[in-house]
């Protein structure tokens, strides 16, 4: 894991001042070395700050080919690297480093664009070309890693983190049609919050020559074989060959040249991945756990379980609300993300504690939901299409295109399409109510004429029909296409945001349950197999059981939470969100409302019990829009 930057101009030298300043903006996720490279033209130039994971003493980029024309600078890691390794070198390829990156680089070399189709792992990388004059980029599968670029007067810049893009000079302004879909749950993977600057979706390339730029899908989730299939496969094969699949992926990821531990939650999927890494035996396996004061949120028993099972060395780590108030605006600043929580402050706290510990690589579990329809709102669609025929769905569907307004009338005033959706994947409609009051109450502390400028779209419909032209999602079951949905929308752009608070403290974070190949399989098993509804992810305890304790297997899910504290009066994260916006930033953000924003601080007082945890999340958007307008001056 490393930060990576690129700066490539077609009208002249490149800004060499603006490199290295964007290279240093990325040296909290490297902190083991930092290196800049600029071609003989001046044209093109290359950053990289490199976190020693593989080949720690000769791994050092950029990495040329063997006749200097090719260059790469890589952030990620490349599992199976070592037989593609051997295979390239009975190619006649001469490696200049024992790194994983470098097969990348030679790969490119025979294969060019279509290297991608050999890669497996969690990935961003910047390859140039001088012979072809081509700048190629790409992202891994799932978007683990992050990948920013900006274009304009003919330099393109790309680096890990959009500070990086900052720091080499880029101007500072909100994305207002980013901002709208984040403030409505549904962010854009092609955009960041930021004006002008884009990500590299998860799944694509980018390719820059002379005359253009342009971004390429090359992976995307897989339709699944047939919305039809009858769910008739041998649950004993199907569990062990997931039993194996995810096993392998677990091993794969312990390889390194230094130690690897594991986050562990105490829930199934990080206990899953810690007991198959204690599995493979040698010394103990760290282990590390973020426990709160509020049982209700506080997962440190079951961890502890988890760990007694493996023999894992476990050390649990305390986080006090006056940890996560002085600690929430470095976050936010990391992340270049809101935040709906104080748990992604909590996560950055635990990865500050995995670094004391001499750590600079773990393991951890998200991603099984995703794979496993654990969320309980995909469950609720799996039902759905188990209980209505195929036929009788797709009539339904047609129905609601038609009166949406007959379902859900208030939502339906906001997103006639979202309420065509919940009704087709028979969403709670609890849950749709308090979707309709959280929109309303996030609207109300938006600016009049932020919103008028955004009258009439319907950023739901707009969404779903950009998927279901891209993927053809409309012809799959309920629970399929809002996995695609999620997948592409709040999971890489909120949950896989985390990759920038644990790399704040040059910490990589592997996530077996996201391999593309154990993906790809359990996309073609039938929805009766992957949710079944007695108990969630029913497959995959089943398949990981011998690793677990009773207990754990057992358990039923649990989200990574923090307390509601933000809304209590006299908790010290209360007192930041109070002066973040009574303060000046909030007046200098475009899209709000301050004096609404200063009401609703005024009624917390009044709020009842029940209240607590939506108004909280509402408090810590706000509060993190805050410190990005200050922190960022935009």
């Amino acid at each position: 894991m490393c930060g990576i930057v690129a700066i490539r101009s077609t009208r002249g030298p490149i800004p060499e001042a603006a490199l290295r300043r964007a290279t240093t903006a990325l040296r909290h996720r490297g902190p083991d070395g930092e290196r800049t490279w600029v071609s003989s033209s001046g044209t093109v130039g290359l950053g990289h700050t490199r976190l020693a994971i593989i080949d720690p003493v000769g791994g050092v980029q950029p990495i040329a080919s063997e006749d200097g024309q090719i260059r790469i600078v890589a952030n990620g890691e490349f599992y199976e690297f070592e037989a593609i390794r051997r295979s390239l070198e009975m190619h006649g390829h001469r490696f200049r480093t024992r790194s994983d990156s470098e097969i990348a680089l030679h790969l490119y070399e025979d294969m060019g664009p279509e290297c991608l189709e050999h890669l497996r792992g969690q990935f961003a990388f910047v390859i140039w070309d001088e012979d072809e004059q081509t700048l190629f980029a790409a992202r891994d599968r799932f978007g683990l890693k992050p990948l920013f670029y900006h274009e304009s007067h003919g330099i393109l810049y790309l680096a890990s983190e959009a500070k990086a893009l900052f720091a080499a000079g880029i101007t500072r302004g909100w994305d207002a049609h980013a901002v709208y879909r984040v403030l409505h749950a549904c962010p854009d993977e092609e955009r960041s919050l930021f004006a002008d600057i884009s990500q590299v979706p998860p799944g694509h390339m980018l390719v820059s020559t002379p005359g253009s730029t342009r971004l390429t899908c090359y992976w995307d989730v897989p339709a699944p074989r047939s919305t039809r299939r009858n769910g008739r496969v041998d649950l004993a094969t199907e569990t062990e060959r997931i039993h194996d699949l995810v096993r392998e992926s677990v091993l794969l990821r312990m390889r390194a040249d230094v130690p690897v531990g594991c986050l562990l939650s105490g829930g199934l999927d990080s206990s899953a991945v810690l007991g198959i890494a204690a599995s493979c035996g040698g010394s103990p396996v760290a282990a590390f756990t973020v426990g709160f004061d509020q049982a209700d949120y506080d997962e440190s028993t079951g961890a502890k379980e988890a760990a007694r099972h493996a023999g894992a060395h476990h050390e649990l780590l305390a986080i006090t609300d006056r940890a996560l108030a002085d600690h929430f605006q470095d976050a936010v600043w990391h992340g270049e993300m809101v935040q709906y929580n104080a748990h992604g402050t909590a996560r950055y706290l635990l990865s500050r504690a995995v670094r004391d510990a001499g750590y600079k690589s773990v393991m951890a579990g998200e991603g099984a939901d995703e794979v496993f329809f654990g969320y309980g709102f995909l469950r609720a669609a799996a039902r759905a299409s188990s209980k209505r025929r195929w036929t009788k769905w797709m009539a339904l569907a047609r129905g609601l295109l038609r009166s949406p307004k007959r379902l859900y009338p208030g939502l339906s005033a906001t997103s006639p399409w979202l309420a065509r959706l919940a009704s087709l994947m028979d969403l709670s409609p609890a849950l749709l109510t308090r979707a309709e009051g959280g929109l309303g109450h996030l609207r109300s502390l938006c600016s009049p004429d932020f919103l008028h400028e955004f009258e009439g779209y319907d950023i739901y419909k707009v969404y779903y029909q950009a998927c279901d032209k891209r993927a053809g999602i409309s012809a799959w079951e309920p629970a399929r296409q809002l996995t695609y949905l999620w997948l592409h929308s709040l999971f890489v752009n909120y949950h896989l945001a985390a990759d920038r608070l644990d790399m704040a403290h040059g910490v990589e974070v592997r996530l077996p349950f996201l391999d593309h190949v154990l993906f790809e399989y359990a996309q073609q098993l039938p929805l009766s197999v992957l949710a079944t509804f007695d108990r969630e992810k029913l497959l995959l305890r089943e398949a990981i059981k011998p690793y677990i304790p009773q207990s754990v297997y057992s358990r039923a899910k649990k989200p990574f939470w923090a307390p509601p504290t933000g809304v209590r009066k006299g908790n010290p994260l209360n007192e930041l969100v109070q002066d973040t916006l009574r303060g000046s930033a909030i007046s200098a953000v475009p899209f709000l409302d301050r004096a609404a924003v200063v009401r609703l601080l005024d009624t917390l007082p009044d709020l009842e019990a029940d209240e607590e945890t939506s108004v909280d999340s509402l408090l810590l958007l706000l509060a993190s829009i805050g410190v990005l307008q200050e922190r960022f001056r935009l």
